[in-house]
């Protein structure tokens, strides 16, 4: 499982001209092993699956290392699916209950309580379904519901759920139009 998560974070960093090209394709892959996008994704991952095992203070560890060295902060209670990218992680806050696959932060967001929530509640903590984007800037606060296939605008605030295969910005983050393909 752990494995499987981490090479389908590197996949998201992997463009698709690459993907076609076998040996390019694999040569790229190791490459991304030094890119300071697949870093901070990589320790969050550990910190989660130790924080699992009940290796609490190991896990706080390497959420403070990515804080230090990448200026982000991942909770490792924040479970989050396959395919996180971090196009640039600086500024990143990410206290929400739950991502979902396939998501996109861009730097400057922050997901998470409204208040001091040190018992890290899901009704007080966002939650984040698939193939979302949020764009530099976005918060995300309390325990709002964020459907599948959602662009959040850059420098919106969200403060109540969003409807899935949509656009939303501004302050607070309104519907701009439907985002169907």
């Amino acid at each position: 499982m752990f494995l499987e998560l981490v090479c389908s974070d590197i996949d998201r960093l992997i463009p698709s001209s690459i993907k076609d090209r076998n040996f390019k394709y694999k040569v790229y892959r190791l490459l991304l092993l030094l890119s300071p996008r697949f870093y901070p994704v990589l320790i969050y991952r550990i910190s989660y699956f130790l924080g699992k095992f009940h290796l609490t203070l190991l896990a706080k560890v390497l959420t403070w290392l990515n804080f230090f060295i990448f200026g982000i902060e991942i909770s490792s209670r924040c479970s989050i699916g396959r395919g996180l990218l971090l196009p640039h992680s600086n500024g990143v806050v990410i206290g929400a209950w739950k991502i979902g696959e396939n998501a996109t932060i861009f730097q400057g967001v922050t997901l998470g309580a409204k208040e001091l929530d040190f018992e890290y509640s899901q009704e007080r903590r966002p939650t984040v379904g698939d193939n979302v984007i949020i764009g530099s800037g976005a918060k995300i606060l309390g325990g709002v519901f964020i459907s599948n296939n959602v662009v959040v605008g850059a420098n919106a605030v969200v403060l109540n759920n969003l409807s899935s295969n949509a656009i939303y910005a501004g302050i607070p983050a309104k519907f701009i139009k439907s985002n169907m393909a």
